[in-house]
């Protein structure tokens, strides 16, 4: 009986998942792994791989249904919030070092948020603003870590 995509959502995260976990897992071993009572550098991210490539593993095999017959993949990727968010995380990369948290996480949560269509410029200011405080708060402050706030 052929085999059959039930779900292709599930298909291709499933996919994608598996590939992740084994690569993740691939890269992991080239540290020591350590035992588990004295774990390596290599040891948590080997079982974090293991566990995302059994998680992609089961998504792959529960889109899949036997005597469903070939099916196509239906619908179409979405490019715009894939563009959108990616250019954000490009800018908050590009901006923390030289302009500091604050406008960095801004820019972020704008261009993240414009991925979502219709969305209102002072919605986004407000979540911008909301989400630089607490990134401050979280990482500046209770974290310590040595990023600035304000651009230098």
């Amino acid at each position: 009986m052929p085999l059959g995509i039930i779900d292709n959502r599930d298909a291709v995260a499933g996919a994608l998942f598996l590939a992740a976990g084994l690569a993740g897992s691939a890269l992991a071993t080239a540290y020591p792994l350590g035992s588990a009572m004295r774990m390596g550098p290599g040891y948590f991210p080997l079982l974090l791989g293991i566990a995302l490539a059994v998680l992609g593993a089961v998504l792959l095999l529960r889109s899949l249904r036997l005597g469903a017959g070939r099916e196509t993949l239906r619908g179409s990727l979405s490019w715009r919030p894939a563009a959108f968010v990616g250019a954000g995380v490009i800018a908050f990369a590009l901006l923390a070092q030289e302009q500091g948290l604050l406008l960095a996480t801004l820019t972020l949560t704008l261009l993240s948020g414009l991925a979502r269509r219709g969305a209102r410029l002072a919605e986004l200011l407000g979540l911008g603003a909301a989400l630089s405080a607490f990134g401050v708060a979280v990482f500046s402050f209770g974290l310590g870590l040595p990023l600035p706030i304000l651009p230098r």
